[in-house]
């Protein structure tokens, strides 16, 4: 089954683990769509910024910091996913919390190695 996911923090630069996701989830043909700090793509995925009217996501994978998610926390809960992944290094106790008060499911993994190991 495909899960079209939203990278949240998406980025241009090949070494970043957001990049990385995307070319995976695109390899795995998951549906990706991105939002960054910068406008750009990753082969066919538009990165995007601000807040884009994006549908049917089921899954949000984040790639910022605590800090820097606070602007995300209404619009991630209005996109009414099924999960929130926060990868390594952006655990983030208050989101977590809103995410499952709003009836979505919180993963603290991986994303790469969920999809590297197929239990994404």
């Amino acid at each position: 089954m495909t899960k079209k996911t939203l990278v949240l923090g998406g980025s241009l630069k090949p070494e970043r683990y957001s990049y990385k996701a995307i070319k995976l989830l695109i390899a795995n043909r998951h549906p990706v769509v991105s939002i960054g700090l910068k406008p750009g793509r990753v082969g066919e995925v538009v990165i995007e910024t601000g807040f884009p009217d994006f549908r049917d996501i089921h899954t949000v994978t984040i790639y910022l910091n605590p800090f820097n998610q606070q602007e995300y926390y209404q619009y991630v809960i209005n996109l009414h996913p099924k999960r929130v992944i926060f990868n390594p290094a952006t655990e983030n106790t208050e989101f977590a919390k809103k995410c499952k008060a709003a009836g979505i499911e919180v993963v603290e993994h991986c994303t790469l190695v969920m999809l590297d190991s197929g239990i994404f």
